[in-house]
């Protein structure tokens, strides 16, 4: 069986370059890959295009890039608890494209299972259709209008998974799932680093989520902070 396993995150990311495209999976602070972003601060890796749900926070997760001006666009579905982000956004800084979030979601799946487009209600008539094509479709007994939006092209995908085998195979972990297993398999080449790296045949394949035969490479991480973005208790 093959293996997928690099030796670490330096290895990883060695070849991600300047100006490149990269899908990175995570909702917030919630399965992101904190080594793999902390890597691309220190190698200092600059005009990125980033497909991820949101860019964490000032000082976390894609913040920590924001915070270094190492991202030239962000195209997200909100801009979250990020005050960097929002203040880059506002002031022309940063090239930002809001998209829904089903949409976001959708336009990875779709570049996983290799569909030029898909067609979505959500959008229509909005600001998010201007320059796109929209068509008329009568589905479910209903005629309405649909924008056509493309599937994401990127050079790398990097995800975060709680364990994973050397041939690939990835299981995440509940919440943290989110946008990783739809960006793992979109990417043209797919980092992923796990908590926990284990040798082939040592998870059991209905738990497995992503097949291997969509990771490139594997690592085990390192110091996981999986901070919270906000905090709520109930008041006794």
């Amino acid at each position: 069986m093959i293996s997928r396993v690099v030796k670490n995150v330096e290895e990883a990311t060695k070849d991600i370059k300047d100006g490149m495209i990269l899908m990175v999976g995570g909702f917030g602070l919630c399965g992101i890959p904190e080594n793999c972003i902390a890597q691309l601060v220190k190698m200092g890796v600059k005009n990125l295009t980033c497909i991820s749900n949101n860019a964490g926070v000032d000082d976390f997760g894609l913040g920590l890039l924001l915070q270094t001006k190492q991202i030239k666009k962000m195209i997200s579905s909100y801009v979250g608890e990020n005050a960097e982000f929002e203040r880059q956004m506002l002031s022309g800084e940063l090239e930002v494209e809001l998209v829904p979030q089903g949409t976001l979601a959708t336009r990875c799946m779709a570049a996983g299972y290799g569909m030029p487009a898909i067609y979505t209600p959500a959008g229509v008539g909005t600001e998010v259709a201007i320059g796109k094509e929209v068509r008329k479709f009568k589905f479910n007994g209903e005629e309405k209008d649909y924008l056509m939006e493309a599937a994401f092209e990127s050079d790398f995908a990097i995800v975060k998974a709680w364990k994973g085998d050397t041939a690939g195979n990835l299981i995440y972990k509940s919440t943290a799932r989110n946008f990783n297993p739809m960006m793992a398999m979109a990417g043209k080449i797919t980092i992923a680093e796990v908590e926990q790296l284990v040798p082939a045949g040592e998870l059991d394949p209905d738990h497995i989520h992503t097949p291997g035969i969509y990771v490139h490479r594997i690592f085990q991480g390192e110091k996981y902070e999986k901070r919270i973005e906000q905090i709520t208790v109930r008041k006794k």
